[in-house]
């Protein structure tokens, strides 16, 4: 399975993004699909997550300005982003729970990661 992420870029304070990362491969199911950042210096932190029924959850930091989707028919999960405040700034990673065809279990893979900074 291999994730590609896209849409990250250079962005004022106040601005909007939205993040895609696609899956490709064998796929068979996905259960959970999550976004992460890591700003420099910093520890990656859990963003936003959404599971195989649409629930969602996120960080304090961007409850209210961030928005997590998929579209299961396309193995997608997007992130929405507004309001966005120089703090915001990172390496935005995805990742998802894949089910690969023939597999009786779910393992656990990783997009490459874009970079999103945001300028006072």
């Amino acid at each position: 399975v291999q994730l590609q992420a896209s849409g990250g870029g250079l962005v004022q304070a106040g601005g909007s993004l939205r993040l895609s990362c696609a899956a490709s491969g064998s796929i068979f199911r996905i259960n959970a699909m999550r976004w992460y950042r890591q700003a420099p210096g910093s520890q990656r932190e859990l963003v936003a997550s959404i599971d195989s029924g649409g629930s969602t959850s996120y960080a304090d930091s961007v409850k209210g300005r961030f928005t997590i989707s998929r579209d299961n028919a396309k193995s997608t999960v997007y992130l929405q982003m507004n309001s966005l405040k120089p703090e915001d700034t990172a390496v935005y990673y995805c990742n998802g729970d894949f089910q690969v065809l023939g597999r009786g279990r779910y393992d656990r893979y990783w997009g490459q990661g874009t970079l999103v900074t945001v300028s006072s």
